[in-house]
């Protein structure tokens, strides 16, 4: 397996693979639409290549899987400088191999070296495989999301 900074030219491949990674997403809950955001995520690939801020992870060849990464700027002032880890994605056909892991790794390296002093990320609460993967690779809760409905089923 090898990680590298892919060209443009994948940005549509990749965009395929975002678009299945939200499709499963929903159903742990998640609100993202797939297709409805192809055009969005796509520009999304496009600048994250562009500024070196997403990896892939190719075997013989073959796209397997990629990662999203940035160190966040925000407009409030913190005591760390969050770097982002964002959309882990590895095909079904290529998990359990330590590709997610390989992706993981080098991302965090990355956002070191781009100055992050800790490094964060979401997962879906339902999403128990993920929230394993996570909690084996040394990250804790930090911060959670409530919701609630506006729909009323009683009225």
């Amino acid at each position: 397996m090898e990680l590298s900074t892919p060209s443009t030219a994948l940005a549509d491949r990749l965009t395929d693979m975002w678009v299945d990674l939200a499709r499963d997403q929903r159903s742990y809950g998640s609100h993202l639409l797939g297709p409805e955001n192809r055009a969005v995520i796509r520009e999304t690939v496009v600048q994250r290549i562009v500024a070196e801020d997403l990896l892939v992870a190719r075997r013989e060849e073959s796209v397997v899987g990629f990662v999203m990464f940035t160190v966040e700027h925000g407009r409030y002032e913190q005591d760390v400088t969050p770097g982002l880890v964002e959309n882990l994605y590895v095909a079904p056909a290529a998990r359990r191999e330590g590709i997610g892991s390989a992706l993981l790794r080098a991302a965090e390296d990355r956002l070191v070296a781009d100055g992050a002093t800790t490094v964060q990320l979401e997962a879906m609460a339902d999403n128990e495989a993920a929230r394993q993967f996570y909690a084996a690779h040394g990250y804790t809760p930090h911060r959670l999301t409530l919701e609630k409905s506006t729909e009323n089923d009683t009225a």
